[in-house]
């Protein structure tokens, strides 16, 4: 019985350190990656100043990617997501996630995930085209 007692104490701190560490902060890659933040919001800036739908449309890439198992940047993999019949010819934008990311990948080599730059490119997107920022909700106390 103790060992099931300490096994279950032990999924229970495993599972918090996972819930804690999920935390979203608009400062994460202050130290690891100093340009990660600037080098999206260029990228998004710029196809969305060639398209203006795309800002759109990499929010809801972002959406997509996020729909069923969360935000895990799944929907960038060829195959099952993007061939899935609600997605198939309906999403855009991977090419600029695409770009953004060998972008980062020159500054600071495997320290930022897809899933952050799919996620941080849908926030751009939206101020780009005159939206509100999470940065701004986030300082205003707004999760």
């Amino acid at each position: 019985m103790a060992a099931s007692a300490s096994y279950l104490s032990l999924v229970v701190l495993v599972a918090l350190a996972a819930v804690v560490s999920g935390q979203l902060s608009p400062t994460f890659y202050d130290t690891s990656c100093t340009r990660a933040l600037a080098t999206i919001k260029s990228g998004v800036m710029a196809a969305v100043s060639s398209d203006p739908r795309m800002g759109a449309s990499l929010l809801r890439l972002h959406f997509h990617d996020c729909f069923v198992q969360g935000c895990d940047a799944s929907v960038l993999l060829s195959g099952m997501e993007q061939n899935a019949i609600p997605n198939n010819g309906s999403l855009r934008g991977f090419g600029v996630i695409d770009s953004i990311k060998t972008q980062i990948e020159a500054i600071c080599a495997q320290t930022v995930s897809c899933a952050d730059i799919l996620t941080v490119a849908a926030r751009d997107s939206v101020v780009a085209l005159g939206g509100p920022s999470w940065k701004s909700l986030w300082e205003e106390g707004i999760p």
